[in-house]
């Protein structure tokens, strides 16, 4: 799941992303290999324009301990691409 709090008018600088991944996932040393994996795909979505300004909270569910980088990448980009149509847009 994935939560989008738009930049307010003239906000500026990168955007902002916080990671729910809760204990009964897993581990520490899983929930942190995973929480890496999520910073590199949004950071890949930023480096391609993909992730507009504002806040984002990525909530991790069960299959994401077990899905391999590709599909959490696909699953991200996925989910950008639907908050900005139903934002209406970037920004």
């Amino acid at each position: 799941m994935l939560t989008r709090v738009p930049a307010g008018p003239g906000a500026e600088g990168p955007p902002r992303v916080a990671f729910a991944i809760g204990r009964r996932l897993g581990g520490a040393v899983a929930r942190n290999r995973l929480r890496r994996q999520l910073r590199a795909a949004f950071s890949a979505a930023a480096t391609e324009g993909r992730l507009p300004a504002g806040a984002y909270l990525a909530v991790a569910r069960e299959p994401a301990m077990s899905a391999p980088f590709s599909q959490l990448s696909a699953d991200v980009a996925t989910c950008l691409s639907l908050l900005v149509t139903s934002t209406g847009g970037v920004g």
